[in-house]
């Protein structure tokens, strides 16, 4: 672990230990590669005590589009609940709400064949699928503008994982696929084939390329939620967020 690593690192341990977002400023230009970001990642880990040997159980993956390098996190496990949630005694510093599908693997995936697997949608790797919700939060006080390899650092800039009722998984048409938001008193919001990668799970070959990279198996029931359809919508202290999908269920958090 180089210094610049370890720095980062040490920044966002202190951000956990304290319930304090720091000062992203001066630590900008460390890291210089997504593989630091990872190696942070990785540190974090370790210095919270999360995983000890086990490969991580739960993930968040995505990206803006195909054609983008994907970006893949680590969940702690305390925060990952299920629907109904009540998340109201989580110090969040913000609370910014990700409408998601996560996807649940339907047999152990191992290097070798994580390495054989072609671009594109993987659906027959999935047994199940479930309603997410996804809290964003920032251990930096920039959290919307911090260094994008921060914000990677920073575990893409997770705070907690909501899942709803897990269902057998099947091919959908995506694009007509509709889901409905609700935050607090507020109007619903709806989102139809609004999935930046137009199927989640084609974002599963490079996941698991990334989680066996170096030379772990991840394990039959391993879950990955596979990034939003809403956009970042904000929430306050107390709203109690609700987020359904047509034809695979629902979820609810009170935050």
């Amino acid at each position: 672990m180089n210094r610049q690593v370890a720095s980062v690192a040490a920044a966002l341990l202190q951000a956990r230990r304290q319930q304090q977002p720091v000062d992203a400023a001066p630590l900008e230009a460390l890291l210089q590669s997504a593989d630091e970001a990872y190696a942070v990642q990785a540190e974090v880990a370790r210095g919270s005590g999360w995983f000890g040997e086990d490969v991580p159980r739960h993930w968040k993956s995505g990206g803006p589009s195909r054609a983008a390098v994907l970006t893949h996190a680590p969940l702690p496990p305390q925060h990952v609940l299920r629907s109904p949630a009540d998340m109201r005694g989580i110090p969040f510093n913000v609370r910014w709400i990700e409408a998601e599908v996560a996807l649940c693997l339907a047999r152990d995936v191992s290097p070798a064949h994580a390495a054989r697997l072609p671009p594109g949608p993987a659906g027959a790797l999935v047994e199940a699928m479930a309603v997410s919700i996804e809290i964003v939060d920032s251990r930096w006080r920039q959290a919307r503008s911090a260094a994008p390899l921060l914000k990677l650092a920073d575990l893409q800039s997770h705070g907690a994982l909501v899942l709803g009722a897990w269902t057998p998984y099947e091919a959908r048409d995506w694009a007509a696929q509709r889901c409905e938001v609700r935050i607090g008193d507020g109007p619903p919001q709806t989102f139809t084939g609004t999935h930046s990668l137009a199927d989640p799970a084609w974002l599963l070959p490079q996941w698991l390329q990334h989680v066996t990279r170096h030379g772990a198996t991840v394990p039959q029931g391993t879950v990955v939620s596979t990034g939003t359809w809403c956009g970042l919508l904000e929430a306050r202290p107390g709203d109690t967020v609700r987020v359904a999908f047509d034809g695979i269920g629902e979820a609810e958090v009170r935050l």
